[in-house]
């Protein structure tokens, strides 16, 4: 690629780089300064800023330096680090998008009657996300698969390419369990919401029209979270996918830089989507952000209740939010 290529890059991702930053930093420290925060719903919200951070620090910032040299500099060991530091925090993030999804269905939904979404289970589903992650990228360190340099050649990866088939092996099974059931999970999820939000709606049991209003406003929270979840990762798998049932096929490597750099954007799309458009995180982020003022405030400010997503039941609904 043209050296022009590798300073543009390194200029894009160096802006990604500080609205992470900021933005999964705030969240953070906003989490930990104001106590109604700290309620199990929203422990997975800040386990997704945490992961995110993570790649930030040790994925993000790397490739600002290597593409603004135009080379990987940082040698062997420096590419098994980045490689396995981003795609750990990556499939850890990816997986917490899924507690997460699973988080919507037990309080909007209720499905198992009057049980109560406790700490331990926000905790018990944060945990599983960590060492689901660590199970399925430990293995390049130990020989089933490797990291390598990929596109461009300025950042590293799970070895896509090296058509052995212990390698292979390792690279479906990367895939099925560290892509395919997260998005099963995401899809399965939501669908159930969205159905049950539905059903709701066609009982009539909201007064003024407030039904209709709730499943718009979860249709158009729900649309927004699985868009961006394709956006970011699918390109990715294909990729991958592409390269192992062909593994003769040629790709561009600027192409190829492509998806891959999507999957690293999503630090920045995350709090905005999971977060932000949390009612609870917008009254004590945004004044945060801007110094103690919220320039979006409305006049007349709505009590926000401990968590902003009601229970929906078959007798009454009063307000459901994603979120």
């Amino acid at each position: 690629m043209p050296r022009i290529g590798y300073t543009i890059l390194a200029i894009i991702m160096a802006v990604f780089c500080a609205v992470s930053l900021v933005l999964n930093i705030s969240v953070i420290v906003v989490t930990i300064k104001y106590k109604q925060l700290r309620h199990p719903i929203n422990y997975s919200l800040v386990n997704l800023a945490v992961a995110d951070l993570g790649i930030t620090l040790l994925g993000g910032i790397l490739t600002v330096e290597t593409n603004a040299v135009g080379y990987f500099n940082l040698g062997r060991v420096g590419c098994v680090i980045e490689g396995f530091a981003v795609a750990f925090f990556g499939i850890a993030a990816l997986c917490t998008i899924a507690v997460i999804a699973v988080d919507r269905v037990f309080v909007v939904c209720k499905p198992m009657g009057t049980l109560t979404f406790t700490a331990k289970q926000a905790l018990a589903g944060i945990a599983l996300s960590w060492i689901w992650s660590l199970i399925w990228n430990t293995p390049p360190l130990f020989g089933w698969g490797s990291y390598q340099l990929e596109g461009v050649e300025t950042s590293c990866a799970p070895d896509w390419y090296n058509t052995d088939p212990v390698n292979m092996s390792y690279i479906i099974c990367f895939f099925c369990f560290c892509f395919a059931i997260p998005f099963l999970t995401i899809i399965v999820s939501y669908g159930y919401l969205m159905w049950t939000v539905r059903q709701v709606a066609k009982l009539g049991v909201a007064e003024g029209g407030t039904t209709s209003k709730a499943e718009v406003q979860v249709s158009r929270m729900v649309l927004v979270m699985v868009l961006a979840f394709l956006v970011c990762w699918l390109p990715y798998a294909a990729f991958a996918m592409a390269v192992v049932a062909n593994p003769g096929i040629y790709i561009n490597p600027i192409i190829a830089t492509v998806p891959m750099y999507l999957t690293k954007t999503s630090t920045v799309y995350n709090p905005i989507i999971y977060i932000f458009m949390n009612k609870q995180f917008q009254e004590c982020v945004i004044p945060f952000l801007f110094c103690g003022r919220n320039p979006w405030a409305q006049q007349k400010s709505e009590p926000s209740a401990v968590t902003s997503t009601t229970r929906v039941s078959t007798s009454k609904i009063s307000k459901v939010s994603p979120a």
